[in-house]
Formats: structure tokens, sequence, C-alpha cells
């Protein structure tokens, strides 16, 4: 089993890369098959994007910490911008009709749809701090 991975990374497009690319690797190395780590992957990039772009505005200045943590039943992924945090009731739900021609609000609906946990809170440099958490199933 994989050890555990904590490390900051830059405000920037590269990162979300990288992040994605960690963490499908982890999730191969523990045994989730490949579409179940390609749906975790695009859980990562959705999450980065928006700890890179709304959290931390593309900041120079700014890191997104990424946190894998390889358990015997789960892999958990902590991903924490330095953003202004936002609260998570309060995001428009993007299958509402109103909402379905805004440019944003899916990418959280994807993550819920490809984690089996997704949690929010504020981070403890004040922005958003999101955990995935994607259980191993095995026979």
């Amino acid at each position: 089993m994989p050890g555990t991975v904590d490390t900051l990374l830059e405000s920037n497009l590269e990162s979300v890369d990288s992040a994605e690319a960690l963490c499908v690797d982890a999730a191969k190395q523990l045994g989730l098959d490949e579409d179940a780590g390609m749906d975790l992957g695009l859980a990562v990039r959705e999450a980065m994007v928006n700890a890179v772009a709304h959290g931390n505005k593309y900041s120079p200045n700014k890191k997104v910490r990424l946190v894998l943590e390889p358990r015997a039943d789960s892999l958990r992924i902590t991903i924490a911008d330095e953003g202004e945090g936002f609260d998570l009731n309060r995001v428009p739900d993007p299958t509402h009709s109103e909402n379905l021609m805004r440019g944003s609000g899916r990418g959280l609906l994807l993550i819920q749809t490809f984690v089996d946990e997704f949690t929010v809170k504020k981070s403890a440099a004040g922005g958003a701090e999101v955990t995935l958490v994607k259980y191993v199933i095995s026979d």
C-alpha cells in the first residue's frame, strides 16, 4: 500500500494535472479498477480547479495543499486552498431549471457523483478544505 502524500502545490493548471495523476496512481495501487480510478481522477481535477481558480484565484502567492491518505479500505483525499472558503449549502443546485445555463456549480455535482464521501469545511488557512473518500471494494 502506498504511503501518505502531503504536498503543497502552486495555484496553476499544471498542479491540477499533477494532483489528478497522483490520485489516479494511488487509486491503482490500492486496487481500484480503471473506471473507478478515472472517476476519482475527474473528481480530484474538479476539486483542484475549484481550489486554484475560485479559491486562490490563480495567485502565485497562494498554495493548494493536497493530502492523499491510503487506507486498507479507502483512499482519502484532502484539498485545501487559501481563499475565502465557501458554504456548500449556498451553492445553487445546477440541476434546477433556473440554473441549467449557469457556467458554474456542475463541478461540485460531478465530485459528489464520483466519490463515496464528500465534505467541505473551512481550512486552517481560512479557505475551503474539501475531503473526498473513495472506498476500495474487494471481492
